[in-house]
């Protein structure tokens, strides 16, 4: 699976503001129905909220991976978030998340999900490249170093 085709110039944001991770979630909702052919934005929240209940998706760093199977969702999709100032997302190492790389799957693909998913992670345990996305200025420059490094796996 090419995960950079999850992601679309549209469902990406930089200096986004959001003062809770409630909020951030929310945020990620709204990109992620930015086209408005699958699941409403209400079920996409949902599904994401439901899934942090289960335990924080922040994986340190300032990062999180928000993700979520859902029903009614024909294709994997995406969407990045970068947020001005880091929210308490219960991270492991208790410290606020500022870059948030949302997944969403159709129902039935666990181990497309758990692919993903660890490919994400492992792209993201990378503190130059991370620095990199938080310095970019732009939607467009935040989209491009994620969609590159997904492509490619390089260096930002």
């Amino acid at each position: 699976m090419n995960i950079a085709a999850l992601l679309s110039p549209e469902r990406v944001r930089y200096g986004a503001h959001a003062t809770s991770k409630k909020r951030s979630l929310e945020l990620l909702s709204e990109l992620l129905n930015e086209d408005a052919t699958g699941p409403d934005t209400r079920s996409i929240f949902e599904s994401l909220i439901g899934r942090e209940r289960l335990g924080s998706t922040g994986l340190g760093r300032g990062v999180a991976l928000p993700h979520a199977r859902l029903p009614g969702l024909d294709a994997p999709v995406a969407a990045v978030l970068n947020l001005d100032t880091g929210v308490d997302f219960d991270a492991v190492d208790r410290q606020p998340v500022d870059l948030l790389f949302a997944l969403l799957v159709p129902e039935e693909s666990t181990d497309e999900h758990l692919r993903i998913l660890a490919t994400l992670a492992e792209m993201f345990s990378d503190t130059a490249f991370c620095e990199h996305l938080r310095a970019s200025g732009t939607d467009r420059s935040l989209y491009e170093q994620v969609s590159q490094r997904l492509v490619d796996g390089a260096p930002a």
